[in-house]
């Protein structure tokens, strides 16, 4: 014998449904001062015919029924052979709830009870509803069609239960004929109580039983790691277990340049490296943000965030993101500055190859604090130059102009630390590492080089 299932379904979608017309009014009269009177409208279940006639005359020939009234009923339920799917289809959803401190009545930041629901395929019904307006007056009635005649254009959207597991708990009404009067002409010497029947018809779905299975040893899944904190990330027991996760999705890669991030297809050929201190034009692609991040859940504009693992620095580049108006290629990256490397020179003016532009010959003339930075060696010892004058450099070395003439301030073949400077031309920050310029933070981000925090 199968087990006893019933979860009031049909119950729940009539619910809803009265509640469409359970605060409605109409006017009985003025008052003393002249104000209308607004008397709401009960509404009950029940066939009109008998059910809900007998309980107005409280069950007694000798009462005169009330009015106003509104009753409904079911008048049909049928299969809809159309909206049939898959019949066998299972669909698994794994629950992973929050744990709940009894003492404090508040939910903690670590992970409680984690099920997996297994959702048999619901079956599809037409369920049919008449509502029966009783009235006493043509008022009354004109001021009940007015009012509820605007919601359903060309439908209302109600929804049994808010549990986010149940894939049948939102369905539509639509309107099916109305009869205005339950009169006939001629009226004849009885004045029974006028009713205007309204039909209705809604989609739903019946469901079966879901299966519960509680999640058993696996208490952590990392994906999608190729290189940067692995080991952190299996360390940590918050990666999964806190409010958020962390996402790193297979194979795309980034482009930061400014303020803005762009996806990568993974099939791409390797991208020009970071050590070009020019920035790179972004490559047209049909990658959007929107089909990526909605896969992995209901991201939040301006609190969800991007971090980047930078493999010369010892700390993540964290961000918020939103979406471009304007492209959906690219995300505003908001960019939390404590979490950037600090300038350790001061400000350069460019990035310049003094061999073939110099100053008041394709750059400004000097003045007093003017720097630069330059890709090939300039002068030596016993030359000078009308341009540089008798300033000697190599490539990689900075140079400035101090009110009167050229003199080296960086010295690249004597600097072993790490230094971060800025280019007020680009506004893109340069690492000296490993005896050259790089971009600091901006340009491309590999597979596994960044995580999505949802």
């Amino acid at each position: 014998m199968a087990d006893y299932f019933y979860d009031n379904q049909i119950r729940r979608f009539l619910l809803q449904f009265a509640k469409i017309f359970s605060a409605w009014y109409v006017t009985k009269g003025n008052d003393p001062n002249g104000n209308p009177i607004l008397v709401r409208v009960p509404i009950m279940y029940g066939d009109s015919s008998r059910q809900a006639a007998t309980i107005i005359a409280k069950n007694s020939a000798s009462n005169i029924p009330s009015a106003p009234l509104i009753t409904y009923y079911i008048t049909g339920l049928t299969f809809e052979q159309n909206r049939t799917q898959e019949p066998f289809f299972v669909e698994k959803v794994n629950v992973r709830q929050r744990a709940w401190d009894e003492d404090t009545q508040s939910y903690e930041t670590t992970q409680g009870q984690a099920f997996t629901v297994e959702r048999l395929m619901p079956v599809p019904y037409r369920l049919s509803v008449q509502v029966d307006f009783w009235t006493t007056n043509y008022q009354q009635k004109l001021e009940l069609i007015e009012q509820l005649g605007t919601l359903f254009n060309p439908a209302l959207e109600i929804q049994s239960t808010d549990n986010f597991i149940d894939w049948t708990s939102l369905t539509i009404v639509h309107q099916d004929g109305l009869t205005f009067s339950s009169r006939s002409i001629p009226v004849g010497t009885n004045n029974p109580i006028d009713v205007m029947s309204w039909k209705f018809y809604m989609p739903i779905w019946i469901s079966t039983a879901s299966k519960l299975k509680k999640l058993g040893v696996i208490q952590k899944i990392i994906a999608s790691i190729y290189k940067g904190s692995a080991l952190e990330d299996i360390q940590d027991e918050d990666l999964l277990l806190g409010t958020r996760q962390k996402i790193s999705p297979y194979g795309y890669k980034l482009l930061l340049l400014g303020n803005r991030l762009q996806l990568l297809p993974q099939d791409e050929p390797f991208y020009p490296p970071n050590t070009d201190l020019d920035n790179p034009t972004p490559p047209d692609t049909d990658l959007y943000w929107s089909a990526l991040l909605n896969m992995y859940g209901a991201w939040k504009p301006g609190i969800s965030q991007i971090w980047l693992q930078n493999p010369y620095m010892d700390t993540d580049i964290v961000g918020t993101i939103v979406p471009d108006p304007l492209d959906d290629r690219y995300l505003i990256y908001d960019i939390d500055p404590d979490t950037l490397p600090q300038n350790t020179l001061s400000p350069v003016d460019g990035v310049i190859n003094p061999l073939v532009t110099g100053p008041n010959a394709g750059l400004p003339a000097p003045v007093t604090g003017q720097r630069y930075i330059i890709v090939e060696d300039m002068g030596s010892p016993d030359s000078s130059t009308s341009a540089w004058g008798d300033v000697v450099a190599s490539a990689n070395d900075i140079i400035e102009y101090n009110g009167s003439e050229w003199v080296v301030v960086f010295d690249a073949s004597e600097t072993t630390d790490v230094e971060y400077v800025t280019n007020l031309n680009t506004t893109v920050q340069y690492r000296w590492t490993d005896d050259m310029w790089m971009k600091s933070y901006e340009g491309y981000y590999a597979e596994g080089d960044y995580s999505i925090v949802i």
